[in-house]
């Protein structure tokens, strides 16, 4: 171990870095080759670089030596945590308000972590008040980190992948505007030049080695020819010929896409499932739509579609059948006393259901708009948590991507889930003449465990006849 001596620092004190060290400061200073490093006991100040004093940065341990003389190392295992990128960093303290932390925010009661899927400012970047710096992908949504100051990124404190928690720190924001600074990477040595030379030396040393050939079978004297396989021989068959691996591309599954895999098997282990159909004949719902769609846009600043109308024949039969909208608590059944509906929306990221609250209370335009409004979230990506908890009732319409029958899953922890389906004019009899007719399939999927089939029937036929004639809501029939 080399030993390292101890001197005083010059008589009478000197400056450093705007600070004063006196003689009995028991400040002292250890050579170490070229290099001289100055300590006061508690954080190295700065290092000698032939005549030059140059300032240590990262104090107290932060990225810099030890602070205690006993602990010296050199200047490169110090100063220099990455030494093929010589970045050094400048230390803030938060205590002086020239820089903040940016932490992971609340993600919601039932949400405990997330994934950082990205970082929308990086290192240098000037970033505003609530401006996003990053996005956190959560079991349900992804949701932004905002900025809580104005200035620049001054370090990233995570990586895109790692698993953060509400309070994680994931980046530092300097106010004054100061940032990383990159230093000049060190010359190339002679010993890594010369290694350098001698690998490809070494290479082409390889390459025109000559190969030593194997002898082939022929020259070999062979005892006997091996006999052709008679035809009635059985040849064992082939391997299959898998294709390369180079074809098939791996991509991590989504917080989102895990989550919901989780959620459907779940729930066909727990739920006893049992799926019942139907078919409703569109024509007067269509006729309506036809009929007043300019002036419902006219008056309320949005397009009547078909959902709304299954949405009130849902509620209907949601009260009419109210075991439907009720729910398994262990020995315990839970009556709902109100109906939210929850509507499945497909977005490039995944399912999600958002809700809406008090359907029963709601007309066909409130019922339009609501939809609208949170199609649109999802789509975008700025949903909210609130906006998709709870849900007494989920609808799901597959047929807007052309879906004919299906069978769909229930939502946990909600009892049953209505499937819509694509309209497909088919004949049918009516009045005892074969007519065309726009006519549509719908399931009702539900647990067996609460719903007895007969209730089951019964809430299809009700969103049935609601939807086939609308004029009973209005007659309460």
């Amino acid at each position: 171990m080399l030993g390292i001596a101890r001197r005083k620092v010059v008589r009478g004190g000197v400056s450093v870095l705007g600070r004063q060290i006196r003689r009995n400061s028991g400040a002292s200073a250890a050579p170490f080759g070229s290099n001289v490093y100055v300590t006061t006991g508690k954080e190295t100040l700065l290092h000698r670089q032939g005549s030059k004093l140059v300032r240590i940065v990262g104090l107290n341990g932060n990225l810099g030596c030890p602070a205690s003389v006993r602990s010296l190392r050199p200047v490169g295992s110090c100063l220099q945590t990455d030494p093929s990128s010589n970045v050094w960093n400048r230390s803030y303290s938060s205590d002086g308000g020239e820089v903040v932390e940016a932490v992971v925010p609340f993600m919601g009661e039932s949400i405990t972590d997330g994934t950082l899927a990205a970082f929308l400012k990086h290192p240098g970047d000037r970033v505003e008040v609530d401006e996003p710096i990053a996005q956190i992908e959560t079991d349900k949504v992804t949701m932004d980190v905002g900025s809580p100051e104005a200035g620049v990124i001054h370090q990233l404190l995570a990586k895109v992948g790692d698993t953060v928690e509400p309070g994680t720190k994931i980046a530092i924001i300097s106010k004054s505007g100061d940032h990383t600074h990159v230093a000049p990477s060190e010359p190339p040595t002679s010993k890594s030049v010369a290694a350098k030379k001698e690998k490809p030396d070494e290479e082409n040393a390889k390459a025109k080695a000559p190969t030593q050939e194997k002898p082939k079978s022929e020259d070999v004297a062979p005892k006997d020819k091996p006999k052709p396989p008679s035809p009635s021989a059985k040849t064992s068959p082939s391997e299959p010929q898998l294709p390369p691996k180079e074809r098939e591309r791996r991509v991590p599954m989504t917080r989102l896409r895990k989550r919901v895999a989780t959620r459907l098997k779940d729930s066909q282990n727990t739920y006893a499932m049992l799926t019942t159909f139907n078919e409703v004949d569109m024509t007067n719902l269509m006729k309506l739509r036809s009929d007043y769609k300019d002036a419902f846009v006219e008056k309320h600043g949005v397009k009547l579609g078909f959902m709304s109308g299954f949405v009130k024949g849902a509620v209907s039969a949601l009260q009419s059948q109210p075991i439907v909208n009720a729910v398994i608590d262990g020995d315990d059944i839970i009556y709902r006393e109100y109906i939210d509906i929850s509507i499945a929306v497909g977005t490039p990221k995944g399912l999600v259901v958002p809700v809406i609250r008090g359907a029963e209370k709601m007309n066909f335009a409130e019922i339009e708009k609501g939809i609208n409004t949170l199609a649109k979230k999802a789509s975008d990506g700025t949903i909210s948590i609130d906006e998709m908890a709870g849900g007494s009732f989920t609808i799901s319409n597959g047929g807007v991507y052309g879906s004919l029958l299906s069978t769909p899953i229930i939502n946990p922890p909600q009892s049953a889930i209505l499937g819509m389906h694509s309209i497909v004019n088919r004949p049918m009899v009516v009045g005892g003449q074969i007519v065309s007719r726009p006519m549509m399939n719908v399931a009702l999927t539900y647990d067996h465990r609460l719903i007895d089939g007969r209730e089951a029937v019964l809430f299809l036929r009700r969103v049935k006849d609601v939807v086939e004639d609308p004029r009973r809501l209005l007659l309460d029939i």
